[in-house]
């Protein structure tokens, strides 16, 4: 008979110990956010609740009165972060089974396993809370660095817990192993700065590379990539400039930008919703994007009539939607029309032809003075010169008749 007596008490042991355990709670709490740690009970009357950290105490209902239970309780907390300020119940549930604890302002130092344990008239009750503390990934950046003396990919999220990790591919998939390296750093708040790098590929230019970065905890997965590349365009002649999603994006938003050397200047933007994009007023009339090959993955701009000094350099576009981006730069040179460039500018050729043009005309001028001077030095005729001879002949006789009176007078004798 002993042996049935010990295997009753045996089962019933087991049965008050299952009935009074209850299973854990786990929470997730967010970083610097108040938290609700739920405890619950069988109402009754004259309720003691104490809340424990790792077996310390955290929170006390009611607080203490006496001096002796004040003292006990200050030696009791200085083992442990003090949670006064930021602790709480909620008075007026108590008495209706319900000493939840309010945790305001977490940290990364209070995760871990609390202990609720009340004592009532009709007797204790304990409840455990297993409490991850989480500061959730908020943005996530990727783009080429060329400080390191060579191109390298690189990829960084801030103000996250715990680390998380990081993961890289590239589109087209490449044949050899991607050798990135990661740093994770903590600061006095227990937040990481993850950096992670990635040397370019030098025989792939136009490789899109994808950075991807998971929480911990499983809860969160962000995806960005990047894509560098350089076209060419001739002046006044309309060029497209590609940009194409990658399948990993679901119907996301796109905005166009560009700069050459100073603040980018917004070109355009896209939404997915409303299925229209809207311009900046220095861009209208010089680019256009067909809509409809969006929802496709091709959000390609057409710039109309470019010209050399306005555009050119870097237009970059963006495809964005929840917790993923993709980002592609394309550097366009638009050259000078080839008769522009070999060629002086017209106004030169102007003040070549009419600086010709005098020097023939006077040449020309020139030439017909000296004709005409010579043809007047010159008998125009054989009879016109005979006549100017005799002429010529008979005015010398005739002076000579009149200057000698000695000839006169020898002819009048003779006679």
């Amino acid at each position: 008979m002993s042996w049935i007596h010990t295997w009753a008490f045996v089962l019933l042991w087991i049965h008050s110990t299952t009935q009074e355990k209850t299973p854990d709670v786990h929470v997730s709490c967010v970083f610097s956010e108040e938290c609700v740690l739920p405890c619950s009970f069988p109402a009754a009357s004259d309720e003691v609740v104490q809340w424990f950290h790792q077996e310390n105490l955290v929170y006390k209902f009611p607080q203490a009165d006496s001096d002796e239970e004040q003292e006990e309780e200050e030696e009791e907390e200085s083992e442990h972060e003090r949670y006064d300020d930021r602790a709480a119940l909620f008075p007026h549930l108590v008495s209706h089974g319900n000493a939840t604890l309010i945790l305001r302002g977490c940290g990364t130092k209070d995760r871990g396993r609390y202990r609720c344990h009340v004592r009532t008239s009709a007797g204790e009750h304990e409840a455990h809370v297993i409490v991850k503390v989480e500061a959730p990934i908020r943005s996530l950046t990727l783009e080429l660095s060329r400080l390191s003396g060579y191109e390298e990919m690189k990829c960084t999220t801030r103000d996250v817990y715990p680390a998380p990790h990081v993961t890289w591919t590239t589109d087209p998939p490449t044949t050899g192993v991607l050798r990135p390296i990661t740093r994770k750093l903590a600061d006095k708040q227990g937040l990481y700065t993850v950096e992670s790098r990635l040397r370019r590929l030098r025989d792939q230019p136009e490789l899109i590379y994808i950075c991807k970065v998971s929480s911990s905890y499983g809860t969160q997965a962000w995806t960005t990539s990047l894509r560098e590349r350089e076209i060419s365009g001739t002046e006044g002649r309309d060029l497209t400039i590609p940009c194409h999603a990658p399948p990993y994006l679901r119907d996301p938003s796109l905005s166009w930008s560009f700069s050459n050397g100073e603040d980018p200047a917004h070109i355009l933007t896209y939404d997915s919703q409303s299925r229209h994009s809207v311009a900046s007023p220095p861009w209208q009339g010089h680019v256009q994007l067909d809509t409809l090959r969006i929802p496709l993955g091709d959000g390609s701009l057409r710039l109309m009539d470019p010209d050399h000094e306005e555009h050119t350099g870097v237009y970059t576009c963006v495809y964005s939607a929840l917790q993923e981006t993709h980002t592609e730069h394309t550097e366009v040179i638009i050259s000078v029309v080839a008769e522009r460039l070999n060629s002086p500018e017209p106004f030169h050729w102007w003040i070549v032809a009419l600086v010709i043009a005098l020097l023939v005309l006077a040449l020309v001028g020139m030439l017909v003075y000296l004709k005409v001077k010579g043809s007047q030095s010159k008998p125009r005729n054989p009879e016109e010169a005979t006549e100017l001879q005799l002429v010529k002949d008979t005015t010398t006789e005739s002076n000579l008749c009149e200057s000698s009176p000695l000839t006169v007078e020898d002819t009048s004798k003779k006679t």
